[in-house]
């Protein structure tokens, strides 16, 4: 059995890379996510609910931003470029876990006030909460295809390795 390089990642140099790739920017998004609901249900706007959100909002945004980059620059140029992609679920679970710095940096950017500029407190909330949503789809999904054996969507032995996310 061969695991995606999204799962090798996160069992590789233990515990670090688990903290780094999973551990930070899951319990930022996860504080996000809980506040968040908090303030949508007392329709707070300010408050030490708010700045805990907004903080972890920005924090995880931009902390995602420099994984983002690494893990582009690092993994998936030299995989895509070396064909060493372990098969369909290999991709999508990668793909999801980096599909995460649309919501992530979508929130800080709106956080800082630099998207959003013409909505309303309302509508900014709505988008908020959007980004949150966004971002539980997508790190489920590479939760999920991150945990298959990769030969499963291709209907035979894994694709060979020429790269690996563990740099």
């Amino acid at each position: 059995m061969s695991m995606t390089h999204y799962m090798e990642l996160l069992a590789t140099n233990q515990p670090w890379n688990l903290i780094l790739f999973m551990a930070i920017p899951v319990i930022l998004a996860e504080t996000v996510a809980i506040t968040e609901l908090f303030l949508l249900l007392s329709r707070q706007t300010q408050g030490a609910l708010r700045t805990v959100n907004r903080i972890a909002s920005i924090l995880g945004g931009f902390y995602f931003t420099g994984v983002f980059g690494y893990l582009f620059v690092t993994a998936v140029v030299p995989l895509t470029s070396g064909g060493g992609w372990r098969g369909p679920a290999d991709v999508i679970a990668v793909g999801s876990y980096l599909a995460g710095i649309v919501p992530l940096l979508g929130m800080a950017l709106l956080d800082l006030g630099l998207l959003g500029r013409g909505l309303n407190t309302e509508q900014k909330f709505k988008l908020h909460a959007t980004f949150v949503a966004l971002f539980l789809v997508v790190a489920h999904v590479a939760m999920i295809f991150g945990m298959l054996d990769p030969s499963l969507l291709q209907g035979g032995e894994s694709m060979t390795s020429h790269g690996t996310l563990s740099h």
